[in-house]
C-alpha cells in the first residue's frame, strides 16, 4: 500500500512579495477588526495578547520576548501558521478584500531628551531628601552614578532614567523646596523611568510608583542591615491607571520595558501606595502577571506610601533613643 504524501500548498514569488509588504496594522484594521484594540494614541494592542503592543511599523509581544513587522512574522511567530499557510492567508484575504483607503502613517522621530543644566553642587537635593529620611549612602550612591542630580536655574532634584546601554533616555523633576513641584523633561520616555539595577545578577524586581519611594524603601533596608544592592528596583512615571475591566489592561511600559530588558526577573514586589489608586493599580499588575511571575502585593504598613512609613520607622525609633537615655 503506497503512503498518502500530503502536499504543501504552493506560494509563488509574487505571493510572498505581496505578503511581506503588508504590516501587522493594516492586516488588522482591514481583515480582522474586531481583534485590534487602541492601547494609546500611536500604540495598538490585541484582544487576544494584551501584551503585544503594534507602534511605528513594527510589533513586539512582550511577554514572549519576539516581534517582527509585518503580519506574515505575527501568522508565523504568533498565530502558529507555517510559512505558506501564513502566505495564503494575507494574499487571499486582499484578493477578497481589498485594502480600505488608510491615512499614510507618518514615522515618529526618535526622541530626543533635553536634560535641565546641572548646578554646580548638590547641596539644595541631598539636604532635601537627608531631611525626607534617605539614608546620605544612597543619596551619595545616585549621584555619583548619575541617577540624580540638582538643576541649574531651579534647584530642582533630577532623577535620570537609562536604557540598557547607559544612555538617559528620562528625567522626572522634583522641586525641592516648600513649593510642591513635579513635572518631567522635555522627550523623556516613559519605558526608562528612574530605576537601581541590582550589583548582580539578581532575579527579583521592587516596584514603587515614586523615585523618593523607592529610595525609602533602599534606606529600610540599608538601617535593617541588608545590602540593598542585591534587588532590582523599578519607580513608575506616574500612576498607573488600569482599565475599568482590567482584563483588558496592560501593566505599565516602565514596568514591560525593564522585565524585556532583564529577561531572567522571575518575581516582582508590589510596593505601591496605600490609597485607592495604588491599590486598584496592585490588583490590576497582579491580575496581568500572575500566570508568567511571582507577584507579591506588599504596601506600606503605614503611612501613605513608603516615605511615609520611613519617618513614622525613624520617628518611633529617635522616641525610643530618647526614652532609653
Amino acid at each position: 500500500m503506497k503512503d498518502e504524501v500530503k502536499k504543501m500548498p504552493y506560494v509563488t514569488p509574487e505571493q510572498i512579495e505581496r505578503a511581506k509588504r503588508m504590516d501587522l496594522l493594516t492586516y488588522l484594521q482591514n481583515y480582522e477588526p474586531q481583534e485590534l484594540v487602541r492601547f494609546s494614541r500611536n500604540v495598538y494592542t490585541t484582544r487576544t495578547h494584551d501584551s503585544l503592543k503594534i507602534s511605528n511599523g513594527k510589533w513586539c509581544w512582550w511577554s514572549r520576548d519576539i516581534g517582527g513587522r509585518s503580519a506574515l512574522d505575527y501568522l508565523i511567530k504568533v498565530r502558529g501558521m507555517t510559512f505558506p499557510k501564513a502566505v495564503i492567508q494575507i494574499d487571499g484575504q486582499a484578493v477578497v478584500k481589498p485594502l480600505a483607503p488608510s491615512k499614510a502613517q507618518v514615522p515618529e522621530e526618535p526622541r530626543k531628551l533635553l536634560l535641565p543644566e546641572k548646578n554646580k553642587n548638590n547641596d539644595r537635593v541631598i539636604t532635601y531628601f537627608t531631611r525626607r529620611g534617605i539614608h546620605r549612602d544612597i543619596i551619595d550612591y545616585c549621584i555619583l552614578n548619575k541617577r540624580l542630580y540638582e538643576s541649574q536655574n531651579y534647584h530642582n532634584a533630577v532623577f535620570v532614567g537609562f536604557d540598557r546601554h547607559g544612555t538617559p533616555k528620562y528625567a522626572m523633576l522634583r522641586g525641592t523646596s516648600d513649593r510642591r513641584y513635579m513635572g518631567e523633561a522635555t522627550g523623556s520616555d516613559k519605558h526608562y523611568s528612574f530605576s537601581i539595577p541590582a550589583r548582580n545578577k539578581c532575579s527579583k524586581l521592587h516596584l514603587f510608583e515614586s523615585a523618593i519611594d523607592l529610595l525609602s524603601y533602599c534606606t529600610l533596608e540599608l538601617n535593617s542591615g541588608s545590602d540593598w544592592r542585591q534587588e532590582n528596583y523599578l519607580s513608575l512615571a506616574g500612576i498607573y491607571k488600569p482599565k475599568q475591566n482590567i482584563e483588558e489592561s496592560t501593566p505599565p511600559a516602565a514596568l514591560l520595558q525593564f522585565l524585556k530588558d532583564y529577561p531572567y526577573i522571575k518575581e516582582i514586589a508590589l510596593h505601591l501606595d496605600n490609597d485607592i489608586a495604588g491599590r486598584l493599580a496592585a490588583k490590576a499588575i497582579q491580575s496581568i502577571l500572575s500566570s508568567s511571575y511571582m507577584v507579591s502585593n506588599e504596601p506600606p504598613k503605614r503611612g501613605k506610601d513608603y516615605n511615609d512609613y520611613l519617618r513614622i520607622v525613624l520617628g518611633t525609633q529617635k522616641k525610643q533613643e530618647l526614652n532609653r537615655l
